[in-house]
């Protein structure tokens, strides 16, 4: 999956590994929950590998800095690893499911509590999804930041349903 993050950020074109920790923390990690320390470490073996390269750069009295590009070995292991992305089919694990494991532990009007506060939390994540919705298609953004955005919409509208409905068990 980081391999895949790493040469799809190429993909546009060379970037400092500064450019690509900001990307995903601020763009990806939006849709990904992905956050990183330090690109630099995957980047290298991204660079053993054969699939990036790196040159140095300066600009001005600035110290020097790493530009990495993905390479021709690095374009095809993008398309097979994104392929084999789109095919992977499992069950999604939310961090709800382990709670709702153990509900036999806990006190019912406690769970009635926090079930209300996730379903408080989910709406806001749909509002927020709702207006980045609108936002791109008002600034004619690329479909695939469209998509992604649809995608966590729809979820969040069944999250909201099945909460709403499982608080109803505990009135």
């Amino acid at each position: 999956m980081e391999d895949l993050m790493f040469l799809g950020l190429l993909q546009g074109g060379p970037k400092h590994g500064y450019e690509i920790k900001k990307e995903i923390n601020n763009v990806v990690s939006q849709f990904t929950g992905i956050n990183i320390k330090s690109v630099y470490y995957p980047l290298k073996k991204l660079e053993e590998k054969g699939m990036v390269s790196k040159r140095a750069g300066r600009a001005g009295r600035r110290p020097e800095k790493y530009v990495y590009r993905v390479t021709k070995k690095g374009k095809e292991e993008f398309t097979k690893l994104l392929n084999k992305n789109f095919l992977i089919l499992q069950r999604p694990y939310l961090n709800i499911d382990l709670s709702l494991y153990f509900l036999q532990y806990v006190d019912p009007k406690i769970v009635k509590r926090r079930l209300e506060n996730r379903l408080n939390g989910l709406r806001k994540i749909k509002v927020w999804a709702e207006n980045r919705e609108k936002t791109l298609q008002r600034e004619k953004a690329l479909y695939h930041m469209i998509a992604i955005t649809e995608h966590t919409l729809e979820v969040m509208k069944f999250e909201i349903r099945f909460t709403e409905k499982l608080i109803k068990q505990f009135v």
